[in-house]
């Protein structure tokens, strides 16, 4: 786990429920932090969720379950059997 350089970008390679935990912080951060909504990182980050939460059977535009999602360590979507 960790950053490289490459060029200008930075690779990272971190587990996913530290993923969620960045997002669900940064989540909570846009009302002091406006700017977030235009932060490249920020969007990307949330694309890659949403796409590996509908890939373990999450309807993200349930936000339930993708609240429910975001905070587990494990899948909790319908293919689970967890809803």
């Amino acid at each position: 786990m960790g950053f490289v350089q490459r060029g200008e970008a930075v690779a990272a390679a971190h587990t996913l429920a530290d993923l969620k935990l960045v997002y669900r912080h940064l989540h909570k951060a846009l009302g002091k932090s406006p700017e977030l909504m235009d932060c490249d990182f920020l969007l990307e980050l949330q694309e890659f969720l949403h796409q590996t939460a509908v890939s373990e059977g999450v309807d993200t535009t349930d936000h339930g379950q993708w609240d429910l999602w975001l905070a587990s360590s494990g899948p909790v979507g319908r293919t689970s059997g967890s809803l």
